[in-house]
């Protein structure tokens, strides 16, 4: 790999006699990784599962095929094995609140949602429009309920959410030097000055960050980057900067301390974890958690959602439920440009912030009629339509292409397809025809 002369040289000076393997580590092949999804606990999958991540409750060693079922249906997420660290990290609680700021396009947020399940609030944002669309492509695909997907920069979530979050995650955009194996094109835009450019926009990020916080609360903060201006010295400026601790990161597999020679010598900063690509089966990253001052209590700033449906719109969204669904969804709706979602069980203020799935995307009012959304295929709710169809591997195939499928039975509802018992799509039969509502911009 064609590695900048800039780059090469500073990493030799700061490792030292580990320089010559940690620039040859760039020359090695990438190595895959894959998470299962927790919440269909009686998934079997088609990926081997003989190589294990030791640090990843659900991380194995292994590559995803994007267009089979197990990825197209949400029972795994492709993730590489040392960002799944992050969220070994980070492991909410269940019922905690918890933000994952710098979110798309959502490996950190889906293992976030693994330690909740179904349990508490989880608000995943992204600041451009576009990534925070595939953030909740993603969202939606591993089936999740209690989550939220915001489309905001930070100073506006802090103004709307302060003290909020019983757990933060800053998974900062950097420098990306830890992927220059995974992604050659990142090297195109470093230079010696790029890693204090990015520095300053993580302190921007985190002043935030820190507002969104409660007493108490903790704040993990993860770069997939070698430098420490972007590393052990952003953590030695939120320490003195704020009060936090820096809490000890319990490290396997070739991970090491940070270096607190590389910041201001304070020994808290070996807390901190490195993970360097010629040390362990990986790309890089850093990862610190740290704990704002105060105590944590377990209240949280609910604001209820008056419901939002008309009487028409609530009347066919029954017919929907009645004639499709074995079972109906309970909470608080809303409606957004005639697209109904129905919101966590709790949640704050929403009114301050940019929305772009407040909750599960149930469907779409049209004209006299209700049509449910793509979301109701991977939803993580066993046997909720009232009509299931396994489909062979040559219908998978049409049907993910755009055609229809024959099934004889009369009448119209709309059901769901799955293979391998694996939802992956919605259908609307009418006189033995299942119609086509596979999203176009899923086709294949």
């Amino acid at each position: 790999m064609n590695l900048p002369e800039g780059f090469i040289t500073k990493y030799q000076q700061l490792l030292g006699d580990q320089a010559d393997a940690f620039l040859a580590s760039f020359d090695q092949p990438v190595v895959n990784g894959f998470r299962v999804n927790p919440l269909w606990p009686d998934a079997k999958i088609d990926l081997p599962t003989d190589q294990p991540i030791d640090y990843s409750e659900w991380g194995y060693l292994g590559k995803v095929d994007g267009n089979a079922i197990d990825h197209v249906a949400g029972y795994v997420y492709s993730q590489e094995p040392s960002a799944q660290f992050v969220g070994t990290v980070a492991a909410p609680r269940a019922n905690e609140w918890v933000l994952d700021l710098c979110a798309a396009p959502g490996g950190k947020t889906t293992h976030l949602a693994s330690y909740l399940g179904d349990s508490g609030l989880l608000v995943s944002n992204e600041i451009n429009a576009g990534r925070a669309k595939i953030l909740a492509s993603n969202v939606e695909r591993f089936g999740l309920t209690n989550t939220i997907v915001t489309n905001n920069d930070p100073a506006t979530l802090a103004a709307a959410w302060p003290e909020t979050f019983d757990r933060i995650l800053v998974d900062a955009p950097c420098s990306g030097e830890g992927m220059f194996r995974k992604d050659p094109e990142a090297i195109r835009y470093w230079t010696p000055d790029y890693p204090a450019t990015c520095a300053a926009r993580q302190r921007e990020i985190l002043t935030e960050a820190v507002k969104m916080l409660k007493p108490g609360g903790t704040l993990v903060y993860s770069t997939c980057t070698f430098s420490p201006e972007e590393d052990e010295q952003i953590i030695a400026w939120v320490k003195e900067t704020y009060g936090f601790a820096i809490e000890p990161i319990a490290k396997t597999d070739g991970m090491v301390d940070g270096h607190p020679e590389w910041a201001n010598d304070d020994p808290e900063l070996k807390n901190t974890a490195r993970l360097f690509p010629h040390l362990l089966v990986g790309e890089g990253h850093f990862v610190a958690k740290l704990v704002k001052p105060g105590e944590l209590t377990e209240d949280h700033p609910v604001v209820p959602v008056k419901a939002t449906m008309t009487k028409p719109q609530s009347t066919d969204f029954q017919t929907f439920v009645t004639t499709s669904l074995n079972q109906s969804f309970v909470g608080q709706f809303m409606v957004r440009k005639e697209q109904l979602f129905v919101l966590p069980s709790q949640v704050p203020d929403l009114m301050h912030v940019r929305l772009v799935r407040p909750g599960i995307h149930l469907g779409m009012f049209k004209k006299n009629r209700f049509e449910p959304s793509h979301t109701l295929a991977t939803l993580t709710v066993p046997h909720l339509f009232k009509q299931e169809f396994d489909v062979d591997d040559a219908e998978y195939q049409r049907y993910r292409h755009g055609e229809t499928l024959v099934r004889e039975l009369p009448g119209k509802q709309f059901v769901r397809l799955t293979k391998e018992h694996k939802g992956f799509a919605i259908g609307h039969l009418v006189n033995d025809t299942i119609k086509n509502l596979y999203p176009k911009g899923l086709r294949v």
